[in-house]
C-alpha cells in the first residue's frame, strides 16, 4: 500500500473492471510494470481477475477485504483524492468509459437494420417468452382449460406451482400426456369445459386460447372459468375475431365464426369479470389464419 502506482490502481478497480490494456492508457505507464503492480495487489487479496476470451479482467471487490483492509482503504482512499496523478486517472477513465459506450452505440447502429434476424439466429426465440413466463407467481395455480396437446402446459409448468390441464378430447389428453408425462406438476383432466372438473375459487389465473370458436354459446364456459378462479384470479382469452371464411370454420370444425370484442367484453362482464385489456393481435408474417384478438380480465 505504500506505492503510489497501486493506490491508483486501486482506486480505479474499486469502481470499474479494467483490463490490463486500458489500466495502461489511464495511468500512462507501460504494460510490464501495470502487471507487475497488479500482480502484487492479487497476490495480497485486494483484487480479483476472470478471463474474458483473451483479456483478463480486474476488480476491486469491497466484500471481499477483510475487516482491517477495508478501514486502511477508506483511510486511504480520502488521502489519495487530492492527488493531482488521481485526479487525471478520473479524466483518462472518464474518457475510455466513453469509448466503450460509444463501441457499443456504433454497433447497433450499424445493426439496426438485422438486429430481430441477427438476435434470432445467435440467441434462439425462446428466450423472450422465457423471460416474460419468469414474470409469474411462482406458487401460482393455472387452469389451461381446452389444452389441447399440452403445449401451453408444458412452457408454463416450470414457472408456476401447478398447471390442471383440461380437454374434452380423450385424443387430445393422451397426446398432451406423452408431452408433459415427466413435468410432475401438470395434472390433466378429462371434462367438458361447460362442467369443468376442477374445485371453486382453486385456480390464481385461467388460459382460454383458441377454444372460444369451439363452443356454441360462449357463456357457460366463461361461467366456468369465474367459478373456479379466486377473488381477482387473472383470466386471459385469445380467440378470432369475426370473419367471413366459412371454408375456414367447416376446415377447421369449429362453431362460431369469430367474436366481436365488444360482444365478448359485454359477456365477460356479466360473468363477472372486469376486462382489463381486450386488443387485436398484430398480424404474423405467414400466417395464413383469420386475424385473432386477446382479452385479459380479473375476477371481481
Amino acid at each position: 500500500m505504500a506505492d503510489p502506482i497501486r493506490l491508483r490502481l486501486l482506486r480505479l478497480l474499486a469502481e470499474h473492471e479494467l483490463g490490463v490494456a486500458e489500466l495502461c492508457g489511464i495511468l500512462q505507464l507501460p504494460q510490464s510494470t501495470v502487471s507487475r503492480h497488479l500482480k502484487v495487489l492479487i497476490d495480497r487479496d485486494w483484487l480479483r481477475s476472470r478471463r474474458q476470451g483473451t483479456v483478463h479482467l480486474y476488480r476491486m471487490t469491497w466484500a471481499d477485504l477483510e475487516p482491517g483492509a477495508r478501514k486502511l482503504w477508506m483511510l486511504v482512499r480520502e488521502q489519495t483524492q487530492v492527488w493531482p496523478a488521481v485526479k487525471q486517472d478520473q479524466l483518462r477513465l472518464a474518457r475510455r468509459l466513453r469509448e466503450r459506450r460509444q463501441a457499443g452505440q456504433a454497433f447497433f447502429a450499424g445493426a439496426v437494420g438485422q438486429w430481430d434476424k441477427l438476435r434470432n439466429e445467435l440467441y434462439g426465440r425462446s428466450f423472450s417468452t422465457q423471460a416474460m413466463l419468469a414474470l409469474l407467481p411462482e406458487e401460482a395455480v393455472v387452469a389451461d382449460l381446452g389444452c389441447g396437446s399440452g403445449t401451453v402446459a408444458e412452457q408454463i409448468a416450470p414457472w408456476v406451482g401447478k398447471v390442471i390441464g383440461v380437454d374434452s378430447s380423450a385424443a387430445m389428453l393422451k397426446a398432451a400426456g406423452r408431452r408433459v408425462g415427466e413435468l410432475r406438476n401438470v395434472e390433466l383432466r378429462h371434462g367438458d369445459l361447460t362442467a369443468t372438473p376442477i374445485d371453486d375459487r382453486a385456480c390464481d389465473a385461467v388460459l382460454l386460447l383458441l377454444v372460444l370458436s369451439y363452443v356454441p354459446d360462449p357463456r357457460p364456459v366463461l361461467a366456468e372459468m369465474a367459478r373456479i378462479l379466486k377473488p381477482d384470479g387473472r383470466a386471459v382469452i385469445v380467440d378470432l375475431l369475426c370473419h367471413d371464411r366459412e371454408d375456414f370454420r367447416q376446415r377447421m370444425g369449429q362453431q362460431v365464426m369469430g367474436f366481436a370484442l365488444e360482444q365478448l367484453r359485454t359477456m365477460m362482464s356479466e360473468a363477472d369479470f372486469a376486462v382489463t385489456r381486450s386488443t387485436p393481435l398484430p398480424a404474423e408474417a405467414d400466417v395464413k389464419g383469420p386475424a385473432m384478438f386477446l382479452i385479459s380480465a380479473r375476477k371481481r
